[in-house]
């Protein structure tokens, strides 16, 4: 081989190796440098984004400091059609291959919603709207739609009773459909084989079970108490006794405005158990696990009345006599 070409041969491998020392020295200074951005920034992937859209957003935020270096990464890892959609929170300084690794992982921003116990459907329409998932209407309307209620296995009007109040954990994403699914998945997991026996032991079904525990949920002050309100609910239903609950009335009242009334209590609703014996048509709220447990699990007594002492307990009594003795000890003493 001539001398010349030999000696352009060199030069050819010396530039290609100068190159390459240089590109991967390129590529080191990028993946080893971390960024941190100026601000939180939260970052919103849409499904079906090209990664270099991706990228590009991502640098713009400050995230990454070459969208198209950050590109290369992500070909080299083959994680280019592995990223989660979703919204991302970012904080902190964090290398690219940081990054990368939690756009693969699905690391999306997380919310947390609590629906206590005793919410009727529309304070947890509400609660939902405010915490940014749909809207009260569309949530409300999903309640009382028959084939949503169909396709959850719930035989009734509506989710009143149904939706089980806990902390759930969303994303920006969550639609009102999907946490609804789970508020009654989790009911139904709270329903299990020895509850619903002992309810039916008592001649109640699935959904008288919840309507009862939903009354209790309402009058008790405190958990101790419900098993024996459940007693006092129980022993009405046994002798064909009103159950003569207030929270019932009120709940079939429209646009109650705070001030029960005896007007109130004497107008016939499907809900006004003073008018009306045995169990209204369904639920007045969503009942925790300590009512439904006291639902079908009675305390062992006779009573059949109970007043409120003033202090968030109530006073049991087994006779009128007795009751209107409590009623004047603690209602009429002012």
């Amino acid at each position: 081989m001539p001398l010349r070409t030999r000696n352009l041969i060199l030069i050819i491998c010396t530039l290609i190796c100068i190159t390459l020392i240089s590109l991967g020295l390129w590529l080191h200074s990028f993946i080893s440098t971390a960024v941190s951005p100026e601000k939180p920034q939260v970052v919103d992937i849409k499904p079906g984004s090209p990664f270099m859209h991706i990228a590009r957003q991502l640098e713009e935020a400050g995230i990454v400091s070459d969208g198209w270096r950050f590109t290369l990464l992500a070909r080299w890892r083959h994680d280019t059609a592995q990223v989660h959609a979703g919204e991302y929170l970012f904080e902190f300084a964090a290398k690219p291959d940081e990054v990368l690794a939690r756009l693969v992982a699905g690391d999306i921003r997380k919310f947390q919603v609590t629906i206590p116990e005793g919410f009727t459907l529309h304070d947890i329409a509400a609660r939902l709207e405010k915490a940014g998932i749909g809207s009260a209407e569309e949530t409300l309307a999903l309640c009382h739609d028959a084939e949503f209620l169909a396709e959850l296995g719930v035989d009734t009007t509506s989710l009143e009773g149904y939706l089980y109040p806990e902390t759930y954990t969303y994303t920006a994403a969550t639609t009102p459909r999907q946490l609804l699914r789970v508020m009654v998945s989790q009911l139904q997991a709270q329903l299990t084989p020895e509850l619903l026996a002992s309810a039916e032991a008592l001649h109640l079904n699935r959904h008288q079970l919840i309507t009862l525990a939903s009354i209790i949920q309402k009058e008790a002050g405190n958990i101790m108490e419900m098993p024996l309100i459940s007693a006092v609910f129980h022993n009405r239903l046994k002798k064909g006794i009103p159950l003569q609950a207030d929270p019932t009335v009120i709940y079939g009242i429209t646009d109650f405005n705070g001030n029960l009334t005896r007007k109130d209590l004497e107008t016939p609703t499907p809900y006004n158990t003073y008018k009306m014996k045995g169990l209204p048509p369904g639920p007045i709220a969503s009942p925790g696990q300590f009512a439904l447990q006291a639902a079908a699990n009675p305390a062992a007594s006779n009573d059949l009345y109970f007043v409120s002492r003033g202090d968030g307990t109530h006073e049991f009594s087994a006779t009128l006599k007795a009751h209107n003795q409590a009623v004047r000890r603690y209602q009429l003493r002012h």
